[in-house]
Parts: structure tokens; C-alpha cells; sequence
């Protein structure tokens, strides 16, 4: 059975994803999130804090879901593989194969912060009160969805303060960076393929490429662009604010967090400047 997982930010089609590979893909069990095992939350401290073999631990039962699917293909896309499990899977299924999503930052850390605005203020708090946040052992409390704001890269960025939106510019360099950083460490750039959202995301020509990269079988001739959107009720407008914040945190970074987007895939992306020091 072949395993692919996803290299990607919040925000950035996962969930959507999981569907065009539903909707058209032969014998393929497609996960967004699977709720046993959660790998959002204490994994993500665990793994900034260096906590392996609690993540492992946890990766088993995940392992053991995933062997027992009696389909060729099984498909993972969430953004919770490179905040925690991604060096305990590749143990595991070392012969996986990966897509990297990659969407404008600009737009990634504005929709990341809607989200996190919706979530505190929206249904999530009134069914879920105390599930959105959790207690890790310092005896912090953690945004579940979010980088826990003790990584590196935190601590390195030149700046007096980081605002909410700054956070988000930070965690979206932060996970790119893990995600090239991946793929060289396990020698996985020929089973990786990468796709602009939201673009080649809704793209047939693209998503058809796609699939025959990894030799799939399609239910279909015509690619079906079908898939849930995880939504939230706060538009993605991206202001002049976000845009001076995103400056002055591309400015504040060490150079060796952004030497990344000098390569490809990102010099083929239009916004690739914005990663520019001014």
C-alpha cells in the first residue's frame, strides 16, 4: 500500500486535498485529520522539547489504523506531519511519498489568525471550551493548532515584539523550512510533488500530472476538482498592516532561514520577493 503525506501549512488546501483524492482516486482510503491518534497539541511540544519517544509512543497507533486499510492507497494531509510526527513516520514507512503544498504567506498567516480569531470567539469555545488550548508539562497553556512559540526561530527573529500576525509570518518560514529540510535529510525530493495553492490545486491539467507521478489509478478519465473546504466565516483580506509586519519580519531573520526561497520550488512562485530582505 503506498503512504502519502503532506509537507504544508494551516491553511493551505489540506483538507481540500483530501478530497480530490476521494473523489478520484481508485481504491484510496483519504484522511484530513484523523482524530485517533491526535497529532495536534502535546505532539507539538513534544517535539520542540525533543520528546521522541512520546511522539513515537503515539505514532504506533496511528501505524497500526493505517495498516489495517485494505485499500492501495492511503493519503494523510494535515499540517500536524511537520509540527510533530514527520521523523517518527519516515521510521515507519520510510518508502512514502509526499506533496507540498506551499500558498502566499501573506495569505497563510492572515487566514491562520482568522482562524485562531474564529476558533477563541466562534462555536469552537461554546461546544469545546477547553479544547482549544492545552497544558503542556511546563505548565503552559498552547494554542492546539499552533507552533508552541518556543521553537528556535522564535527566539532568533530580531524583534522587540512579535505581534499575532508576525506569529504566523514566523511559524509559516519555521514549517517551510522544516519541510525542505525533510525531504533533504530522508532523500525524498524525487517522491515529493509540489503544488501552488490555490491554483494548481483546482488545476486538472496540474492535478492529473499529479496523480501520475505517483502511477495512480483514477475512478475517471476527467479529474472531478471536488473537495470540503475547511472554511471559516472571516475573509482572507490581507492589509497594509499585514503587509508592513510581514517586511519587518523577513528583515528580522537570520539569512539561513531564508536562503530556502532562493531555490526551487519557490523561485517559480510570484511572491517569491516578499521573502527578499529590503
Amino acid at each position: 500500500m503506498m503512504k502519502i503525506f503532506v509537507l504544508a501549512s494551516g491553511r493551505s488546501g489540506t483538507k481540500f486535498l483530501s478530497g480530490l483524492f476521494k473523489y478520484n482516486v481508485k481504491s484510496c482510503t483519504s484522511k484530513h485529520e484523523p482524530a485517533i491518534p491526535e497529532m495536534f497539541g502535546k505532539p507539538t511540544y513534544w517535539y520542540q522539547n525533543g520528546e521522541t519517544d512520546k511522539i513515537r509512543d503515539l505514532f504506533l497507533i496511528k501505524r497500526d489504523r493505517i495498516n489495517r486499510c485494505k485499500t492501495d492507497v492511503y493519503i494523510e494531509t494535515n499540517h500536524a506531519f511537520l509540527k510533530s510526527f514527520s521523523d517518527v513516520a519516515i521510521e515507519f514507512f520510510p518508502d512514502m511519498k509526499l506533496i507540498h503544498l506551499v500558498r502566499n504567506p501573506y495569505k497563510v498567516a492572515r487566514s491562520e489568525l482568522n482562524r485562531e480569531s474564529w476558533i477563541n470567539d466562534g462555536p469552537v469555545k461554546v461546544i469545546f471550551p477547553t479544547y482549544r488550548y492545552y497544558k503542556a508539562s511546563d505548565g503552559k497553556k498552547y494554542f492546539r493548532w499552533a507552533l508552541t512559540g518556543n521553537e528556535d526561530i522564535f527566539k532568533e527573529v530580531k524583534l522587540k515584539q512579535i505581534t499575532p500576525y508576525q506569529k504566523y509570518v514566523v511559524q509559516w518560514v519555521e514549517i517551510e523550512n522544516r519541510a525542505i529540510n525533510f525531504l533533504d535529510k530522508y532523500k525524498k525530493n524525487d517522491d515529493c510533488f509540489t503544488l501552488s495553492v490555490p491554483k494548481e490545486l483546482n488545476d486538472p491539467k496540474v492535478l492529473k500530472k499529479m496523480f501520475k507521478f505517483f502511477d495512480l489509478e483514477l475512478k475517471e478519465e476527467n479529474i472531478v476538482i471536488k473537495g470540503d473546504e475547511n472554511k471559516i466565516r472571516i475573509a482572507t483580506v490581507v492589509s497594509d498592516k499585514d503587509e508592513e509586519e510581514f517586511k519587518q519580519v523577513v528583515n528580522a531573520l537570520p539569512d539561513k532561514y531564508l536562503k530556502i526561497f532562493r531555490k526551487e520550488p519557490y523561485t517559480r512562485f510570484e511572491w517569491t520577493n516578499l521573502l527578499k530582505k529590503k
